[in-house]
């Protein structure tokens, strides 16, 4: 019903930037919040960022004030602008999207990115 292209990831140097962009299709009106979760090797998958449908943004501690998070309604895409990375940022970014049906919530997930940042 709804789906997910994830773009923008690639190798970076620490300190560097890179930009995220998930573009939604499909049956996107019942889409609310969107935004990333991480994969690491070795480690649990973490929630990253998000927005909701009316703007509102959340960020993990380790991603304040680097990361920001932008959507684009007119164009159903979502943005992850990540400044001064660092190699701990290494991961498979997954894009998300909820959708609520009668009370219940349903996650759609683009096919991930990686991000490598070097020392």
């Amino acid at each position: 019903q709804v789906q997910l292209v994830e773009s923008g990831g690639g190798l970076v140097q620490a300190g560097g930037s890179l930009r995220l962009s998930c573009a939604a299709s499909g049956s996107t009106f019942g889409i609310n919040d969107m935004g990333w979760h991480r994969q690491a090797p070795g480690k649990q998958r973490e929630l990253v960022a998000y927005v909701t449908s009316g703007g509102s943004t959340n960020y993990v501690d380790s991603v304040k004030g680097r990361f920001t998070i932008s959507r684009d309604n007119a164009k159903n895409t979502v943005y992850l602008q990540m400044n001064s990375l660092k190699p701990g940022d290494t991961a498979v970014y997954y894009c998300f999207a909820g959708v609520y049906s009668r009370g219940v919530r349903r996650d759609y997930w683009g096919q991930g990115t990686q991000v490598t940042v070097s020392s």
